[in-house]
């Protein structure tokens, strides 16, 4: 019999339909009857292409022996984290205070259905019993009899559970260090994890971690500007990225990156593809290719918006959620069996020729390095591969191109991974600023076109005039978004009109803005909540700080609303962007390097503003704009705008202008407090920026 989940739209929700557990869906009908009958929560959070949501739901949830005492002692209750965010974030900090150590997913939360705080959770649990930890429906039925023998123990677990929740944020305390001091810290504890040797943070399992890199890079740049070369910021950036492009992690075929690697070389990935993860590493690709080209990155970015375009777009111009690592065959799941390769398999497609060239470059002469198959990954530098075969590089590229594309083609012809087409606000909003700064770097207008296009359906799907929405589906119920939405798809929109202004995309970020601050924003202490006033009222109102798989919220609009205030000269904007980084300094002071988002904001926002301006007839601005070079310089912004284009004026420009000054180019260089006189020369525009 189906349970409760049959109505789902989630690709998630629905994969547990059928199984024998009665799940519910997150709402009141499950809240109330388990309050009703009080019997314990079992919350179960997760996603589609997790792999261990997916081990879990084979191993437990789909037996029946399991299930009966699921039914029978609980009110069992699953929620897709990519709906739920918010119910996600605060259960997640609720383990994180229950067993002093990170969370993850699956998320297994067991609630105290009258006060709906956790009194027990974990993440995947084993189906057998292991050294540490009994098996799952042994432990079901030992916090079952807890649940009913030690309820007094329990009430006054929740009592503090509660208390601690309410104290997860420290009050606003005068720093206790200068921001130099500050900005010193996290950069120096970022970097004693870097792995000198393979790149990246840690031993493994790797993981991208472009916040991190996208805060190194930013902070090298605005230290070189003052005259202070930190080489091993730079160093920690490309080492990281080069390893990445040439790694397994990369899908040398098809595009994309996959979520993560298993070993610290990058060799053997996890192989699942996530939005939010090809978003921001096409955007710290490019902005690394504003320091000089670079083949390997160039085709990087090329080759993943190219899988993207073919793979993860929706015909009404979205892009879908991810990519799934499983493939099942007649009953036979296999991990990332669509991208593996037997050396016989790859000679039998290739000439002589090139297989020669893709043997020496990807290692196939090696040992195989996943279950007697090879995940391919570049052993070494193209240039020193080239040059042991003795090859001219053009000669190279041909037979590297027409072999890529046979055995992409033979790839083609194998069962396909699954994809989760939810199309998600917030990782959408990602991706316009990866497609504007990787069409901007690479003078790619189609690209750029494609993340317009991408605003457009977010403004036309996901926005009703008043309210985002967190998703768009082909059918079924949209829900109202949180923080990240807001706090992303505005940033996309001020990237956006870096390279094309509209006033369509001006008018929609000041929205945004308003709406953001109207609904998320802490009139008491700064900072914004996830949910907006009046959304489920949960058991707190998390205010997210720390870096995640994306950047917290709060570190997104700090800058974004620094940029807009400027943009726009509008103080309420430039108001909640300090407000906001002066709440979150204690926290920021207790925990440096996991909140190098929010530290990255604190360092720019301290870094004198340059805005330039350009107004004058849309046919002459180009010119002055590419005067400006493609040099990263994270503190400048760069906006050129027709004069019948922007209804909004910024308080620093004149807002009255003469027919004779519209027939012509001005410039106007805003350096956060004052603002140049029109300069109508290029080369005195050149020499000014200079």
């Amino acid at each position: 019999m189906p349970n409760h989940l049959s109505g789902a739209t989630s690709l998630y929700l629905l994969d547990h339909e059928s199984h024998p557990v009665n799940w519910y869906p997150w709402g009141e009908n499950a809240l109330t009857i388990a309050k009703k009958e009080n019997k314990p929560i079992l919350l179960s959070i997760g996603y589609a292409t997790n792999p261990w949501c997916e081990l879990m739901a084979k191993e437990s949830f789909t037996d029946e022996a399991t299930a009966r005492i699921m039914n029978e002692h609980f009110i069992n209750i699953k929620i897709d984290r990519e709906e739920r965010p918010d119910v996600d974030k605060v259960y997640q900090s609720a383990l994180q205070l229950l067993n002093k150590s990170n969370g993850g997913w699956p998320l297994t939360v067991f609630i105290d259905p009258q006060n709906l705080t956790p009194f027990f959770g974990g993440s995947y649990f084993a189906k057998d019993a292991t050294s540490t930890m009994p098996g799952f429906a042994d432990l079901l039925m030992r916090l079952s009899q807890a649940f009913t023998d030690q309820a007094e123990d329990l009430g006054t677990q929740s009592a503090k559970m509660s208390q601690a929740l309410k104290q997860m944020y420290p009050p606003i305390l005068d720093p206790n260090m200068s921001d130099a001091d500050l900005i010193f810290l996290a950069k120096d504890q970022v970097q004693h994890q870097f792995d000198e040797s393979e790149g990246g943070f840690g031993q493994g399992p790797k993981f991208a971690m472009t916040t991190r890199m996208r805060a190194l890079l930013r902070h090298w740049a605005i230290a070189r500007k003052h005259n202070d070369n930190d080489k091993q910021a730079l160093e920690v950036v490309m080492t990281t990225l080069t390893k990445i492009a040439r790694g397994g992690i990369y899908d040398h075929l098809g595009g994309g990156f996959f979520r993560y690697t298993t070993d610290r070389q990058w060799h053997t990935p996890y192989f699942e593809k996530v939005l939010y993860d090809n978003a921001q590493l096409l955007s710290i690709f490019a902005e690394a290719l504003r320091l000089g080209p670079d083949p390997l990155f160039q085709d990087a970015i090329s080759d993943t918006i190219t899988w993207l375009i073919r793979d993860m777009r929706n015909e009404n111009g979205g892009f879908y959620a991810s990519q799934d690592a499983l493939l099942v065959q007649s009953n036979e799941t296999s991990v990332g069996k669509h991208y593996l390769w037997r050396r016989e398999e790859v000679k039998k497609h290739l000439s002589d020729e090139e297989y020669l060239l893709v043997e020496t470059l990807y290692g196939l002469d090696k040992p195989a390095n996943l279950d007697n198959h090879w995940s391919l990954h570049r052993r070494d530098s193209y240039r020193s591969v080239v040059e042991r075969l003795s090859l001219q590089t053009e000669t190279a590229n041909e037979l590297l191109a027409g072999a890529k594309e046979k055995l992409f083609l033979a790839r083609q012809q194998r069962s396909a991974p699954r994809t989760d087409n939810t199309i998600l606000t917030a990782w959408n909003g990602l991706l316009i600023s990866g497609l504007v700064e990787a069409g901007t770097v690479m003078q790619r207008p189609e690209w750029l076109t494609i993340a317009q296009e991408l605003a457009d359906f977010i403004f036309t799907q996901c926005w009703d005039g008043k309210s985002l929405t967190a998703n768009w589906l082909n059918s079924g119920e949209q829900s109202l978004g949180f923080l990240d939405d807001y706090a992303n798809v505005l940033t996309g929109l001020l990237d956006l009109l870096q390279c094309r202004w509209r006033e369509q995309d001006a008018g929609f970020a000041a929205a945004l803005a308003d709406k953001v601050i109207a609904e998320f924003y802490d009139t008491d202490n700064g900072g914004f909540f996830f949910s907006f006033k009046g959304q489920d009222e949960l058991i707190f109102r998390p205010k997210p700080t720390l870096d995640e798989s994306v950047p917290p919220g709060n570190a997104t609009l700090a800058l974004a609303m620094n940029r807009l205030g400027h943009l726009l000269g509008k103080n309420e904007y430039l108001d909640v962007a300090t407000n906001t980084l002066r709440w979150a300094r204690a926290i920021m002071e207790q925990y440096p390097s996991s909140h190098y988002g929010l530290i990255a904001a604190l360092e720019q926002a301290n870094e004198p503003l340059q805005q330039i301006v350009l107004r004058g007839p849309r046919e002459d601005l180009q010119a002055w704009k590419n005067a400006i070079g493609g040099n990263y310089a994270p503190w400048r912004s760069c906006y050129s705008i027709p004069y019948d284009d922007m209804k909004t004026t910024p308080s620093y420009l004149p807002s009255l202008v003469s027919s004779e000054t519209k027939s012509k180019v001005s410039a106007f260089i805003y350096d956060g407090e004052e603002c140049s006189k029109p300069i109508t020369d290029l080369a005195m525009f050149k020499k000014a920026i200079e």
